[in-house]
């Protein structure tokens, strides 16, 4: 009720909810794209960059996921049933894992609820995960694609350019 009445009552609430929903896929276009520069440049070889840039992409993709999901449609329903037993197949805990995201042992209002606060929790978590990505390129280094030899002319990234980071 609150997402209508910030819709309905709030002087253009409409406009920030299709702002946020909209903007999800930029975010997304934005993601793939830099993914995508990622593999063409081989940022994969900075394995531990890389990693935390993979976990990213998929916290990212779950707060879509449960985002998707807060609507509360049949579409949404549907999806939210289909995504999640899909964690049926994980070994020993798949079932449990299932019914504590469930809230139950089908999807229904509790479901609703702890997708509610996965959607609030998870960007600061991705947040603290940017950080730690960036904390990662720069102890590595950016990759190069021009090819150029940019060793000689590094500073150091405390104190001189966490400020800048900020």
């Amino acid at each position: 009720s609150s997402v209508i009445h910030i819709c309905r009552d709030v002087n253009y609430g409409w406009l920030m909810r299709n702002i946020h929903a909209n903007g999800a896929s930029l975010f997304f276009i934005c993601l793939y794209l830099h993914v995508g520069r990622g593999i063409y440049y081989g940022s994969y070889l900075f394995k531990e960059l890389w990693n935390v840039g993979v976990v990213l992409l998929i916290l990212v993709m779950m707060t879509a996921f449960v985002g998707y999901v807060l609507p509360w449609g049949q579409m949404s329903f549907w999806g939210a049933t289909v995504i999640t037993n899909l964690l049926s197949a994980v070994p020993f805990i798949g079932q449990t894992l299932v019914q504590w995201i469930w809230g139950g042992f089908s999807i229904d209002n509790a479901t609703l609820t702890r997708f509610f606060a996965f959607h609030f929790i998870l960007p600061f978590i991705i947040t603290a995960m940017t950080i730690i990505h960036v904390i990662f390129l720069h102890e590595t280094g950016s990759n190069n694609p021009t090819g150029l030899n940019s060793d000689s002319d590094k500073i150091s990234f405390h104190p001189y350019f966490i400020y800048n980071d900020a």
